[in-house]
């Protein structure tokens, strides 16, 4: 069963096209990234898909529900969360985060008690009290995630989530996102960290000047774009040389044989795999959102 249904969607803004006939299935349960260059249409789709947007063609179905003819039902069967903090900074932590449980329909003691877990989850005790107009830009980034997680819908747009938090509420998120789709819910996110995807997508989508480019679990789009590369690096670790393998002895030796003089006996080597890197420069090219 698919949790996000988009099809044939178009959108432009005057005489720029955005979007150009995208297609894409997110099934439930799942976390889905999507990939693409700033200009690539990631965030209209999103916005189109959370209701902020309408399409000018084509049909989005989220947890069931016509986007353009049963906005409500969509809006209650999600959760959003934009690059921009949207948080309270005359109020605490914790009084942002009862404000939202009691707004989405939990009694006064069950908001208390998600906000105290909530509270934990993003490790915000030290500032729990505090207003939060006082906060770092990375606290007030993880406040706003949290807000976004107070109630557990069926599907959760995630947009940039980890933009300006560090390495440690980075990979706290992480966890939290993988637990999430472990209990049934659906995440679809973008991200400018390659890495991230890497590590939570159960599929990828590259998305480029409005339109999808490729779609696939990570091995396989790594597999798409090519053989493994031979990196000879100096005693510096300076890149020397790229030389592409196919992985077997007989091909790493030939490249060996086909370096020239200029690498030094210090060189040392390293077989790569493609990455996901490999695979966004490959298929995409750069833009202004």
């Amino acid at each position: 069963m698919d949790a996000i249904e988009i099809t044939n969607v178009h959108k432009s803004f005057g005489k720029v096209t955005v979007l150009r006939g995208i297609d894409l299935q997110v099934p439930a349960g799942t976390v889905f990234a999507l990939l693409g260059p700033n200009g690539a249409g990631k965030t209209t789709l999103i916005n189109i898909a959370t209701t902020l947007l309408l399409a000018d063609r084509g049909e989005v179905r989220v947890a069931g529900h016509d986007v353009a003819r049963q906005p409500e039902a969509v809006r209650r069967a999600i959760s959003v969360t934009g690059q921009r903090t949207a948080v309270d900074e005359v109020l605490t932590a914790t009084e942002n985060l009862i404000m939202m449980a009691r707004l989405s329909g939990l009694s006064r003691s069950d908001a208390r008690r998600r906000a105290t877990l909530m509270i934990d989850q993003f490790e915000l005790g030290e500032a729990a009290d505090r207003r939060v107009r006082t906060f770092s830009g990375g606290m007030r980034r993880r406040l706003d995630l949290a807000l976004s997680l107070v109630t557990i819908p069926a599907v959760i747009f995630l947009d940039e989530p980890t933009t300006g938090l560090d390495t440690r509420s980075r990979q706290a998120l992480w966890r939290i996102i993988r637990d999430l789709a472990a209990s049934g819910v659906t995440v679809l996110l973008t991200t400018q960290y390659l890495e991230e995807a890497d590590h939570l997508a159960s599929r990828v989508a590259v998305m480029n000047n409005g339109t999808i480019v490729a779609v696939g679990n990570p091995r396989e789009l790594k597999v798409r774009v090519g053989q493994e590369v031979l990196e000879v690096r100096d005693a510096s670790e300076a890149l020397l040389a790229e030389v592409p393998v196919d992985g077997s002895v007989e091909s790493v030796r030939r490249a060996l044989a086909e370096l020239d003089d200029s690498v030094t006996h210090d060189a040392s080597v390293v077989l790569r795999k493609p990455t996901l890197d490999d695979v966004f420069l490959t298929l995409t090219s750069g833009g202004v959102r």
